[in-house]
């Protein structure tokens, strides 16, 4: 198999609370995986372990077949980028979007100062934001446009993996409906791997091509979605199944 992004024994917590226990994961090139469970179920840890902004208690975290240790260098954090629930964290209010954006690209090294410019308002209109949104603020943006300048932002600097952390579980439903779209569009035309957190099975079976399964800090089960969605392997997959709101688009 050929991992962008494996997780292997993979413990981590918060001071002495701990999340992870032995967590193993893989996310496969050019597929989308959804990682489901329950709140506190450890996914958006994993997330963050997976990042970089966490550094595992123990085991291994490897791009490529690389193991990550230590501090994270430049390049690496160009290869994984993350988006948010709430994509202000992930936004200066006091930069435009467009040099937000721009310096991403000159920062890592994609793109010069021109470049970067060019680049931006040909991202910002494949997201479907207003002809001027470079010119603008975070501030002036709804909560569905910022979503997809932070998003605009996280693939600016062509990463290897793109990790969505419930990147639309704050969205009233058509919003929802329209950046899922755009996710599916996206990830066909440029051929992204995209690790894909959400709570709303409806969702991960919208957009996901394999379904993982966390609970109480541990993998349950990895399989395919179709494979999932017909029959779940463990019994706390069925449970999640019946009893999760979903969306069915």
């Amino acid at each position: 198999m050929d991992a962008v992004l494996e997780l292997r024994h993979v413990r981590a917590g918060y001071g002495d609370l701990p999340v992870l226990e032995d967590v193993n994961l893989v996310v496969p090139r050019h597929r989308v995986v959804g990682l489901v469970g329950e709140s506190g179920s450890g996914k958006s840890t994993a997330a963050r372990v997976a990042a970089g902004l966490l550094t595992p208690t123990s085991g291994q975290v490897l791009l490529e077949g690389k193991p990550l240790v230590g501090r994270r260098s430049k390049a690496d954090c160009r290869r994984i980028q993350m988006v948010f629930q709430n994509p202000e964290g992930s936004l200066n209010p006091k930069y435009r979007v467009g040099r937000a954006i721009e310096e991403a690209m000159v920062f890592h090294g994609v793109a010069t100062r021109l470049e970067a410019r060019e680049k931006t308002a040909r991202l910002l209109a494949r997201m479907e934001l207003p002809a001027d949104a470079a010119d603008r603020l975070p501030r002036s943006f709804s909560g569905g446009q910022k979503q997809r300048v932070a998003l605009a932002r996280a693939l600016a600097v062509e990463p290897e993996l793109l990790i969505a952390d419930e990147a639309t579980s704050a969205l009233d439903v058509s919003v929802q409906l329209r950046m899922l779209e755009l996710i599916r569009a996206l990830r066909a035309e440029r051929n992204l791997t995209i690790l894909f957190i959400s709570h709303d099975l409806g969702v991960i079976r919208h957009v996901c091509d394999e379904v993982v399964v966390m609970r109480a800090g541990r993998v349950l089960e990895a399989q395919s979605a179709d494979d999932f969605f017909r029959r779940p392997a463990t019994e706390y997959g069925r449970e999640l199944l019946d009893s999760v709101p979903r969306i069915d688009f």
